[in-house]
């Protein structure tokens, strides 16, 4: 008997009963879906963001233009006040969705993924975390971290296996099993 909430669950195989979702509405319906996880998932990091450096005195709006230092550069980012604390804003959030997408788009065709969401999303969230914060940002941001602050690094790749990478999971495999 399927308990009320929790995924549909082939007797067979015992895996995850993966709908098709095809059709343009279906389409439709998963990219709204996606963009709800986005918004889900890049509040949970901003959050974390914001109170990490919130504790070193460090004001919320910094930690966006923050990110829109990454194509501003440091000087431009901060003297562009509100503005460009709102596009950071938007290029985190917009770079959460995408690491929805992927996440959504990959349990497509992968079903172990769906069988095992904290499994699979905790090590989805390691490899974002290296992807962005690793490779990506340092290799061509505008503003590369001028020191690596290893209470930094290791809070945010915690965050990412816990506030991005399991949250897809789960996300992924409530899309894909509800019935």
């Amino acid at each position: 008997m399927k308990a009320i909430g929790s995924p549909s669950l082939d007797a067979s195989t015992r895996t995850p009963a993966v709908g098709t979702r095809n059709t343009r509405s279906g389409l439709a319906s998963a990219w709204s879906w996606i963009v709800l996880g986005g918004l889900i998932v890049g509040t949970l990091d901003l959050v974390f963001a914001m109170s990490f450096w919130a504790l070193r005195d460090v004001a919320p709006i910094r930690v966006v233009q923050g990110v829109a230092a990454w194509v501003l550069g440091r000087d431009d980012a901060r003297a562009g006040g509100w503005t460009t604390a709102l596009l950071g804003a938007g290029l985190h959030y917009y770079l959460m969705t995408a690491i929805v997408a992927v996440s959504h788009f990959a349990s497509q065709h992968h079903t172990r993924l769906l069988r095992h969401p904290l499994r699979y999303g905790a090590l989805y969230g390691a490899a974002c975390f290296v992807l962005v914060h690793v490779i990506v940002v340092p290799l061509y941001s505008a503003a590369p971290p001028r020191t690596i602050q290893f209470d930094w690094y290791g809070a945010c790749f915690a965050a990412h296996v816990v506030l991005v990478g399991i949250p897809c999971g789960l996300l992924a495999r409530y899309w894909h099993t509800r019935g």
